[in-house]
């Protein structure tokens, strides 16, 4: 039967120990083994002789007896006492030989107790290494075992990371051909926009063309019945009417009269140079124009007055209303809301009457802005876009898209060609309405709420309480005004000398932009800022600022006291 595996590993190591103590401890007994043999030699030499003077002292002795017998006892002692001499002087010899070897033996020996402790030390030692040995071993086998732990776990991690590696590159190509699919898709919106808008251009083409040979039509057979007219009689044009929904007057009937006492007869040739002279004065503007295009724009006023009552109430939308805005001249109320719509209102008598509604949003609308002659509507929404229509036809003209955000604010530059916009992804565009594309994308860093804008300079209010000043021929801030709130809202007075700012600390503001310093502050006791897009206004002559408080109620301060002139708070909940 086979031993088991330890009994053939123990044995040798044993026996392989054993030789080595016995090669590193014979080398120090190898000189008292010498030393040993030597005296064991002497002393077998000692006994050898002794044995041969014994047997020499024998025959001398019978010796003696023989010479006694013989008669030469003289010579024989003489012999006697030379031998006797010899051997005291070999005993001698032999005693001296005999104490140097007992000092020899005695200091071999003090020499074995002295190795014998340095073995005991050595052993010491040994057991100390061996222990530490098996310590380290120890220790060895703990670090094998991390160092495998470790290797299975990095090998666990890299299978991971591959794995992640190609889920990645799975999701990039993914993303890439979304992003191509993408591109294609708004390639093909924008292209079947563009047919529509083609589309809806010739229809209106075709329709202003009728319309325009009807109205010459109508002027020609005026212009052929004689008409009895008063030299006296005053002559004046009434304002056309463009509203969709009121429908066209004839223009036979823009003629009125004042009566007279003299009546005579005009020469028909008169009357058409008359209403030609009148419509070719009016075809001097631009074929687009409105009845807005009209009106004054808003400067500064004689006389501003603060309102006390409400003249007229009305539900303007489906859900919450998040912009108002008039018209330059006042005609025109545009409100837009959470229903995605901006509807537009005319103001009469002190009514709004409903005038139209501008469509193509798909959420709500955050901020509204008309250009200076009226003839076009900018709305900003939650749908990433920006939106401009024509007041004359309600007609979408653009639509600005490339922010990845809401856009809370939208703004016309005074030239009327430029658009900026400001969005929650922290970015300002500018936008060229020529082109219609963006021209340029700044980004901020924080989120802007709302923007006004001067000839060279964009002012933007922002989540982080700054009010920035961007050039925009430049890409980076020219300077920054630090609030103690959030900023909520931006406005111009007339000659664009001072800044208007609340933010969400309940204060607001007025920055003289002369000396980029805070002119005065304004609150007061009630009032409270409740939302990140609470707009605030100047007064057109800029004597007055109004704002609205989470409470419902509106509070109109006066510039110059810097008190709150009156507070309206009897309609809104």
């Amino acid at each position: 039967m086979a031993q088991p595996r330890g009994a053939c590993t123990w044995k040798p190591h044993i026996c392989e120990q054993l030789k080595l103590r016995d090669r590193l401890q014979r080398h120090g007994f190898e000189e008292i083994v010498h030393q040993y043999n030597r005296l064991l030699e002497k002393s077998d030499l000692q006994a050898v002789l002794s044995e041969r003077y014994q047997a020499d002292k024998y025959e001398v002795a019978r010796g003696h007896e023989a010479t006694a017998a013989g008669g030469d006892a003289p010579a024989l002692q003489q012999e006697m006492a030379d031998m006797r001499i010899r051997h005291q002087e070999e005993l001698t010899e032999l005693h001296k030989k005999r104490g140097e070897l007992a000092q020899t033996v005695i200091e071999l020996n003090n020499l074995i107790q002295q190795k014998d402790k340095e073995i005991q030390s050595n052993e010491a030692k040994m057991q100390e290494y061996q222990q530490q040995m098996a310590n380290l071993e120890g220790d060895c086998r703990d670090l094998n075992n991390c160092l495998q732990d470790l290797e299975r776990a990095n090998q666990t991690l890299k299978d991971e990371y591959d794995a992640l590696q190609i889920t990645f590159s799975a999701l990039e190509e993914k993303l890439r051909k979304t992003t191509e699919d993408n591109q294609e898709l708004v390639s093909r919106w924008m292209a079947e926009k563009a047919q529509e808008a083609n589309r809806l251009n010739a229809e209106n083409e075709k329709d202003s063309r009728r319309r325009q040979a009807k109205l010459q039509k109508e002027l020609a057979d005026a212009a052929k019945e004689p008409l009895p007219v008063d030299p006296d009689d005053d002559i004046e044009v009434l304002p056309e009417d463009s509203g969709k929904s009121g429908g066209e007057q004839p223009h036979g009937r823009a003629l009125g009269r004042t009566p007279s006492k003299k009546s005579s007869q005009m020469p028909p040739g008169g009357l058409l140079d008359s209403i030609s002279n009148i419509f070719g004065r009016r075809g001097a503007n631009s074929l687009s124009a409105s009845p807005e295009n009209s009106e004054a724009p808003s400067g500064a006023c004689v006389e501003v007055r603060v309102p006390s009552t409400a003249l007229h109430v009305f539900e303007a939308h489906d859900g919450e209303v998040n912009a108002v805005r008039f018209s330059p001249g006042s005609r025109v109320l545009a409100t837009g809301g959470m229903d995605r719509r901006v509807k537009l209102w005319e103001v009469a008598s002190g009514r709004c009457e409903p005038k139209g509604a501008l469509t193509g949003s798909n959420a709500g609308i955050t901020s509204i802005e008309f250009d200076s002659a009226g003839s076009y509507l900018l709305a900003a929404s939650n749908d990433f876009a920006s939106r401009i229509w024509t007041l004359e036809d309600y007609r979408l003209r653009h639509t600005l898209t490339g922010h990845s955000g809401k856009v809370l604010s939208a703004r016309f530059l005074l030239d009327n060609a430029r658009i900026v916009s400001g969005s929650y992804d922290r970015t300002l565009k500018l936008w060229d309405l020529r082109s219609k594309v963006c021209m340029k994308t700044v980004f901020t860093g924080s989120s802007c709420n709302d923007i006004v804008c001067t000839e060279q300079c964009v002012m933007s209010g922002h989540f982080d309480k700054k009010v920035r000043f961007w050039d925009i021929r430049a890409e980076s801030s020219v300077r920054e005004l630090e609030l103690l709130g959030r900023v909520t809202s931006l406005d111009l007075n007339h000659d664009r000398t001072e800044l208007l700012t609340c933010s969400r600390d309940d204060l607001l503001k007025i920055v003289d932009l002369r000396t980029n310093a805070v002119r005065q502050t304004l609150s007061a006791e009630g009032f409270k800022c409740g939302a990140d897009w609470t707009r605030v206004t100047f007064s057109p002559d800029g004597n007055f600022v109004a704002g609205g408080s989470a409470d419902g109620a509106l509070y109109v301060w006066n510039v110059l006291t810097g008190k709150v002139d009156r507070t309206l708070d009897r309609n809104h909940k």
